[in-house]
């Protein structure tokens, strides 16, 4: 019933017909954003595709939080360090954070 709603490509899970993933949908409801704040984040989504999605969700939730667990793993694994990508930045934030801890201290 619900599969109207969702399609499965490329390795993922999207609302039907729309470049938007599933995981999408479902971070955002189980930050408990109602359907209707989600279609705010999601504009071109119709309310239908947004309780679709949800419900294509409950139907199938341990199948989907594996999912997203993997992918959020795959994602960690590939990311490359801030201290590699953006050694400037990393020095800035380490001197911000040192500064900060000797700031308190003092008081």
């Amino acid at each position: 019933m619900h599969r109207e709603y969702i399609e499965e490509r490329n390795g993922g899970y999207y609302v039907a017909g729309t470049r938007i993933s599933l995981d999408s949908v479902v971070y955002s409801f189980n930050e408990g954003r109602s359907p209707e704040a989600i279609q705010e984040d999601f504009p071109s989504l119709k309310r239908s595709q947004i309780y679709g999605a949800i419900a294509f969700y409950l139907d199938h939730q341990s199948e989907i939080d594996k999912h997203l667990e993997e992918t959020e793993r795959e994602f960690e694994g590939n990311a490359t360090p801030l201290e590699q990508a953006n050694p400037s930045l990393w020095m800035k934030i380490q001197r911000a954070k040192t500064e900060a801890a000797q700031g308190e201290r003092r008081s």
